[in-house]
Protein backbone atom coordinates (compact mmCIF):
# COMPACT_ATOMS: atom_id res chain seq x y z
CA UNK A 1 0.00 0.00 0.00
CA UNK A 2 1.62 3.29 -1.00
CA UNK A 3 1.19 4.97 3.08
CA UNK A 4 2.04 8.73 1.60
CA UNK A 5 -0.95 8.65 -1.20
CA UNK A 6 -3.42 6.93 1.23
CA UNK A 7 -2.46 9.40 4.07
CA UNK A 8 -3.20 12.22 1.25
CA UNK A 9 -6.94 11.11 0.46
CA UNK A 10 -7.37 10.36 4.35
CA UNK A 11 -6.66 13.99 5.30
CA UNK A 12 -7.96 16.00 2.39
CA UNK A 13 -11.39 13.71 2.49
CA UNK A 14 -11.95 14.94 6.12
CA UNK A 15 -11.35 19.23 5.50
CA UNK A 16 -9.54 20.64 8.04
CA UNK A 17 -11.26 19.10 11.36
CA UNK A 18 -8.80 16.90 11.86
CA UNK A 19 -9.19 14.10 13.84
CA UNK A 20 -6.43 12.86 16.27
CA UNK A 21 -6.38 9.41 14.78
CA UNK A 22 -5.26 10.56 11.76
CA UNK A 23 -2.23 12.29 13.59
CA UNK A 24 -1.64 8.67 15.46
CA UNK A 25 -1.84 6.89 11.89
CA UNK A 26 0.56 9.79 10.35
CA UNK A 27 2.85 9.27 13.20
CA UNK A 28 2.70 5.06 13.26
CA UNK A 29 3.47 4.91 8.93
CA UNK A 30 6.81 7.17 10.14
CA UNK A 31 7.96 3.90 11.63
CA UNK A 32 6.63 1.45 10.35
CA UNK A 33 8.50 -1.42 8.70
CA UNK A 34 11.56 -0.41 10.96
CA UNK A 35 11.68 2.76 8.52
CA UNK A 36 13.57 6.24 8.71
CA UNK A 37 13.04 10.18 8.13
CA UNK A 38 15.49 11.75 5.26
CA UNK A 39 15.71 15.07 6.28
CA UNK A 40 16.82 17.00 2.98
CA UNK A 41 15.62 20.44 4.40
CA UNK A 42 18.41 22.45 4.57
CA UNK A 43 18.49 26.50 4.08
CA UNK A 44 19.67 27.72 1.10
CA UNK A 45 22.83 29.12 3.03
CA UNK A 46 23.67 25.59 4.35
CA UNK A 47 23.53 23.76 1.00
CA UNK A 48 25.43 26.01 -0.78
CA UNK A 49 28.18 25.69 1.96
CA UNK A 50 28.36 22.00 1.50
CA UNK A 51 28.17 22.50 -2.57
CA UNK A 52 31.03 24.91 -1.94
CA UNK A 53 33.32 22.46 -0.19
CA UNK A 54 32.93 20.41 -3.41
CA UNK A 55 33.56 22.95 -6.08
CA UNK A 56 29.82 22.76 -7.33
CA UNK A 57 27.54 25.80 -8.39
CA UNK A 58 25.38 27.28 -5.52
CA UNK A 59 22.25 28.07 -7.49
CA UNK A 60 18.65 27.03 -7.25
CA UNK A 61 19.13 24.71 -10.67
CA UNK A 62 21.73 22.93 -8.91
CA UNK A 63 20.00 22.55 -5.53
CA UNK A 64 17.28 21.53 -7.73
CA UNK A 65 19.48 18.79 -9.62
CA UNK A 66 20.62 17.65 -5.84
CA UNK A 67 17.49 16.97 -4.54
CA UNK A 68 15.90 15.33 -7.61
CA UNK A 69 18.50 13.16 -7.57
CA UNK A 70 17.62 12.14 -4.06
CA UNK A 71 14.27 11.86 -4.69
CA UNK A 72 13.89 9.38 -7.78
CA UNK A 73 16.21 7.27 -6.05
CA UNK A 74 15.50 3.72 -7.28
CA UNK A 75 14.04 1.98 -4.01
CA UNK A 76 14.00 4.26 -1.67
CA UNK A 77 11.13 3.65 0.00
CA UNK A 78 11.78 0.29 0.77
CA UNK A 79 13.87 2.10 3.95
CA UNK A 80 12.68 5.94 3.89
CA UNK A 81 9.59 6.34 4.96
CA UNK A 82 9.24 10.43 5.19
CA UNK A 83 11.38 13.13 3.77
CA UNK A 84 11.87 16.39 5.39
CA UNK A 85 11.95 19.16 2.65
CA UNK A 86 12.55 23.10 2.96
CA UNK A 87 10.27 25.88 1.64
CA UNK A 88 12.33 26.27 -1.84
CA UNK A 89 11.92 22.13 -2.19
CA UNK A 90 8.39 21.53 -1.53
CA UNK A 91 7.61 23.98 -4.09
CA UNK A 92 10.45 22.90 -6.41
CA UNK A 93 9.73 20.79 -10.12
CA UNK A 94 11.84 18.48 -12.22
CA UNK A 95 13.02 19.08 -15.29
CA UNK A 96 9.78 17.23 -16.61
CA UNK A 97 7.68 19.47 -15.00
CA UNK A 98 6.94 17.24 -11.93
CA UNK A 99 6.59 18.60 -8.42
CA UNK A 100 9.35 17.13 -6.12
CA UNK A 101 6.77 16.80 -3.62
CA UNK A 102 4.60 14.53 -6.26
CA UNK A 103 7.68 12.47 -6.94
CA UNK A 104 7.99 11.44 -3.26
CA UNK A 105 4.58 10.86 -3.17
CA UNK A 106 4.46 8.32 -5.97
CA UNK A 107 7.59 6.33 -4.50
CA UNK A 108 5.34 5.81 -0.65
CA UNK A 109 7.20 8.99 0.63
CA UNK A 110 5.63 10.69 2.95
CA UNK A 111 6.24 14.35 2.37
CA UNK A 112 6.90 16.55 5.69
CA UNK A 113 8.61 20.43 5.68
CA UNK A 114 11.14 22.45 7.96
CA UNK A 115 8.81 25.56 9.65
CA UNK A 116 10.81 27.34 11.62
CA UNK A 117 12.69 30.18 10.87
CA UNK A 118 15.94 29.45 12.31
CA UNK A 119 17.52 29.17 15.91
CA UNK A 120 19.07 33.41 16.42
CA UNK A 121 20.73 35.03 18.72
CA UNK A 122 18.61 35.03 22.18
CA UNK A 123 18.23 38.64 23.53
CA UNK A 124 19.74 39.20 27.19
CA UNK A 125 21.39 35.67 26.61
CA UNK A 126 24.87 35.59 25.16
CA UNK A 127 26.58 32.85 23.42
CA UNK A 128 22.83 31.23 23.42
CA UNK A 129 19.95 31.17 20.91
CA UNK A 130 16.22 30.65 20.93
CA UNK A 131 14.36 29.35 17.52
CA UNK A 132 11.87 31.86 15.44
CA UNK A 133 9.15 31.47 13.11
CA UNK A 134 6.20 31.31 15.15
CA UNK A 135 4.38 34.36 14.09
CA UNK A 136 2.06 33.65 10.47
CA UNK A 137 2.95 29.97 11.61
CA UNK A 138 -0.74 29.14 11.61
CA UNK A 139 -1.26 30.46 8.22
CA UNK A 140 1.65 28.99 6.75
CA UNK A 141 1.02 25.44 8.12
CA UNK A 142 -2.41 25.65 6.43
CA UNK A 143 -0.49 26.27 3.15
CA UNK A 144 1.92 23.48 3.62
CA UNK A 145 -1.40 21.64 4.00
CA UNK A 146 -2.54 22.10 0.92
CA UNK A 147 0.53 21.47 -1.17
CA UNK A 148 0.59 18.08 0.35
CA UNK A 149 2.93 17.94 3.58
CA UNK A 150 1.92 15.08 6.21
CA UNK A 151 3.84 16.13 8.86
CA UNK A 152 6.39 18.92 9.86
CA UNK A 153 10.01 19.43 11.81
CA UNK A 154 11.04 22.80 14.11
CA UNK A 155 14.86 22.49 15.59
CA UNK A 156 16.19 24.29 18.57
CA UNK A 157 19.47 23.99 19.68
CA UNK A 158 21.15 24.28 23.27
CA UNK A 159 24.59 24.60 23.74
CA UNK A 160 26.74 23.18 26.62
CA UNK A 161 29.96 25.16 27.73
CA UNK A 162 30.56 27.61 31.02
CA UNK A 163 27.50 28.57 32.48
CA UNK A 164 25.17 27.16 29.65
CA UNK A 165 22.64 26.23 28.94
CA UNK A 166 20.78 28.84 31.03
CA UNK A 167 17.29 28.42 32.34
CA UNK A 168 16.26 30.79 30.36
CA UNK A 169 17.32 30.13 27.07
CA UNK A 170 15.82 26.18 27.73
CA UNK A 171 12.25 27.45 28.93
CA UNK A 172 12.18 30.15 26.14
CA UNK A 173 12.91 26.65 23.54
CA UNK A 174 11.01 24.65 25.14
CA UNK A 175 7.71 26.83 25.01
CA UNK A 176 8.04 27.76 21.25
CA UNK A 177 8.94 23.96 20.28
CA UNK A 178 5.17 23.50 22.09
CA UNK A 179 2.94 25.95 20.29
CA UNK A 180 4.67 25.09 17.31
CA UNK A 181 3.44 21.35 17.89
CA UNK A 182 -0.44 22.25 19.27
CA UNK A 183 -0.45 24.45 15.89
CA UNK A 184 0.66 21.69 14.10
CA UNK A 185 -1.94 19.55 15.02
CA UNK A 186 -4.45 22.10 14.96
CA UNK A 187 -3.47 21.75 10.88
CA UNK A 188 -3.37 18.37 10.72
CA UNK A 189 0.58 18.19 10.87
CA UNK A 190 2.50 15.33 12.99
CA UNK A 191 5.21 17.77 14.42
CA UNK A 192 8.55 16.60 14.77
CA UNK A 193 10.12 17.95 17.90
CA UNK A 194 13.36 18.39 17.86
CA UNK A 195 15.82 20.24 20.77
CA UNK A 196 19.17 19.56 19.87
CA UNK A 197 21.97 19.30 22.21
CA UNK A 198 24.66 20.29 20.31
CA UNK A 199 28.44 18.02 20.11
CA UNK A 200 30.22 21.05 20.27
CA UNK A 201 32.25 21.34 23.00
CA UNK A 202 34.47 19.76 25.42
CA UNK A 203 31.99 18.11 28.30
CA UNK A 204 32.16 14.52 29.21
CA UNK A 205 28.91 11.83 28.33
CA UNK A 206 27.91 12.55 31.81
CA UNK A 207 27.41 16.42 31.08
CA UNK A 208 25.45 15.82 28.19
CA UNK A 209 23.37 12.90 29.84
CA UNK A 210 22.22 15.84 32.56
CA UNK A 211 21.80 18.19 30.52
CA UNK A 212 19.28 16.60 27.70
CA UNK A 213 17.17 14.72 30.27
CA UNK A 214 16.61 18.33 31.87
CA UNK A 215 15.87 19.74 28.65
CA UNK A 216 13.62 16.82 27.51
CA UNK A 217 11.88 16.82 30.92
CA UNK A 218 11.18 20.68 30.53
CA UNK A 219 9.92 20.30 26.60
CA UNK A 220 7.47 17.76 27.62
CA UNK A 221 6.48 19.57 30.61
CA UNK A 222 5.58 22.36 28.02
CA UNK A 223 3.89 19.94 25.58
CA UNK A 224 1.78 18.49 28.56
CA UNK A 225 0.38 22.10 29.41
CA UNK A 226 -0.04 23.17 25.52
CA UNK A 227 -2.07 20.24 25.27
CA UNK A 228 -0.31 18.79 22.52
CA UNK A 229 -1.46 15.02 21.54
CA UNK A 230 2.18 12.50 22.94
CA UNK A 231 0.52 9.96 20.44
CA UNK A 232 0.55 11.84 17.26
CA UNK A 233 4.16 13.42 18.08
CA UNK A 234 7.32 12.70 17.14
CA UNK A 235 10.84 13.77 18.96
CA UNK A 236 13.65 14.06 16.93
CA UNK A 237 16.75 14.24 19.87
CA UNK A 238 20.16 14.30 20.31
CA UNK A 239 22.24 10.94 21.07
CA UNK A 240 24.00 11.39 24.33
CA UNK A 241 27.83 11.85 23.67
CA UNK A 242 30.79 13.64 25.17
CA UNK A 243 31.46 16.57 22.95
CA UNK A 244 33.11 16.17 20.12
CA UNK A 245 36.69 18.15 21.52
CA UNK A 246 36.64 15.93 24.37
CA UNK A 247 39.41 13.83 24.90
CA UNK A 248 37.42 10.91 26.64
CA UNK A 249 35.30 9.83 24.09
CA UNK A 250 32.69 6.70 24.73
CA UNK A 251 32.63 3.42 23.11
CA UNK A 252 29.56 2.97 20.78
CA UNK A 253 27.77 0.81 23.66
CA UNK A 254 28.32 3.46 26.51
CA UNK A 255 26.75 5.86 23.59
CA UNK A 256 23.97 3.49 23.33
CA UNK A 257 23.31 2.69 27.09
CA UNK A 258 23.43 6.24 27.75
CA UNK A 259 21.33 7.17 25.53
CA UNK A 260 18.51 4.95 25.90
CA UNK A 261 18.78 4.95 29.51
CA UNK A 262 18.12 9.00 29.57
CA UNK A 263 14.87 8.57 27.03
CA UNK A 264 13.67 6.36 29.57
CA UNK A 265 14.11 8.64 31.85
CA UNK A 266 12.49 11.68 30.64
CA UNK A 267 10.35 10.45 27.62
CA UNK A 268 6.84 9.59 28.15
CA UNK A 269 5.88 6.10 26.74
CA UNK A 270 3.24 7.65 24.60
CA UNK A 271 5.29 9.40 21.94
CA UNK A 272 4.95 8.03 18.59
CA UNK A 273 8.59 7.04 18.18
CA UNK A 274 11.73 8.60 18.60
CA UNK A 275 13.99 9.71 15.54
CA UNK A 276 17.40 10.10 16.17
CA UNK A 277 19.18 13.70 14.58
CA UNK A 278 22.91 12.31 13.52
CA UNK A 279 24.06 15.65 14.83
CA UNK A 280 27.41 15.95 12.69
CA UNK A 281 28.39 12.25 13.15
CA UNK A 282 30.00 10.47 11.02
CA UNK A 283 27.38 8.78 9.18
CA UNK A 284 28.85 5.01 10.11
CA UNK A 285 28.87 5.80 13.91
CA UNK A 286 25.58 7.03 13.46
CA UNK A 287 24.32 3.80 12.13
CA UNK A 288 26.67 1.77 14.37
CA UNK A 289 25.14 3.69 17.54
CA UNK A 290 21.52 3.30 16.66
CA UNK A 291 22.26 -0.50 15.85
CA UNK A 292 23.79 -0.89 19.52
CA UNK A 293 20.60 0.79 21.32
CA UNK A 294 18.40 -1.90 20.06
CA UNK A 295 20.88 -5.17 20.31
CA UNK A 296 21.07 -3.50 23.95
CA UNK A 297 17.72 -2.63 24.26
CA UNK A 298 15.31 -3.72 21.56
CA UNK A 299 13.32 -5.51 24.55
CA UNK A 300 13.11 -2.98 26.78
CA UNK A 301 11.31 0.33 24.40
CA UNK A 302 8.04 1.67 24.75
CA UNK A 303 8.38 3.57 21.45
CA UNK A 304 10.25 2.99 17.73
CA UNK A 305 13.59 4.21 17.74
CA UNK A 306 14.62 5.06 14.42
CA UNK A 307 16.72 7.76 12.49
CA UNK A 308 16.14 11.14 10.40
CA UNK A 309 19.49 12.00 9.79
CA UNK A 310 20.91 14.45 6.79
CA UNK A 311 24.45 14.41 6.55
CA UNK A 312 24.94 10.99 7.84
CA UNK A 313 22.84 9.36 4.62
CA UNK A 314 23.55 11.78 1.86
CA UNK A 315 27.26 13.14 2.28
CA UNK A 316 28.53 9.91 0.11
CA UNK A 317 26.00 10.50 -2.21
CA UNK A 318 27.15 14.00 -2.35
CA UNK A 319 30.97 13.16 -2.90
CA UNK A 320 30.24 11.31 -5.56
CA UNK A 321 27.78 13.47 -7.27
CA UNK A 322 29.83 16.76 -7.13
CA UNK A 323 28.09 17.87 -9.53
CA UNK A 324 28.00 15.89 -12.62
CA UNK A 325 25.02 14.39 -14.24
CA UNK A 326 27.31 11.47 -15.00
CA UNK A 327 27.85 10.51 -11.37
CA UNK A 328 24.32 10.29 -10.91
CA UNK A 329 23.56 6.46 -10.78
CA UNK A 330 26.61 5.77 -8.56
CA UNK A 331 25.35 8.43 -6.36
CA UNK A 332 21.65 7.48 -6.08
CA UNK A 333 23.12 3.71 -5.02
CA UNK A 334 25.62 5.21 -2.42
CA UNK A 335 22.77 7.45 -0.60
CA UNK A 336 20.55 3.61 -1.12
CA UNK A 337 23.40 1.80 0.51
CA UNK A 338 23.51 4.58 3.78
CA UNK A 339 19.62 4.01 3.62
CA UNK A 340 20.00 0.88 3.67
CA UNK A 341 22.32 0.25 6.65
CA UNK A 342 20.26 2.80 8.76
CA UNK A 343 17.08 0.53 8.22
CA UNK A 344 18.93 -2.30 9.37
CA UNK A 345 20.11 -0.35 12.44
CA UNK A 346 16.46 0.55 13.49
CA UNK A 347 15.94 -3.22 14.35
CA UNK A 348 19.50 -3.92 15.65
CA UNK A 349 20.47 -6.19 12.37
CA UNK A 350 23.13 -3.99 11.14
CA UNK A 351 26.80 -4.92 11.09
CA UNK A 352 30.59 -4.09 9.73
CA UNK A 353 30.35 -5.79 6.90
CA UNK A 354 27.25 -3.91 5.49
CA UNK A 355 29.44 -0.97 5.75
CA UNK A 356 31.03 -1.77 2.48
CA UNK A 357 28.49 -4.04 0.80
CA UNK A 358 27.64 -1.36 -2.14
Amino acid sequence: MNTAKTCWKYLTGNGQNMHKQILIDTAAALFAGNKGLLAMDESYDTCNKRFAKLGIAQTEEVRRDWRALIVTTPGLGAYISGAILYDETIRQQMKDGTLIIKTLIDAGIIPGIKVDAGAKTMAGFPGEKVTEGLDGLRERLKEYVEMGARFAKWRAVIVIGEGFPTQGCIEANANALARYAALCQEAGLVPIVEPEVLMEGTHHLQKCFEVTEHVLRIVFNQLYQQRVLLEGMILKPNMVMPGSGSTDQSTVEEVADATVTCLLQSVPAAVAGIAFLSGGQAGELATAHLNAMHVQFKSKLPWPLSFSFARAIQQPAMDIWHGDEANIKAAQQALYHRAKCNHAAASGEYNEAMKWAL
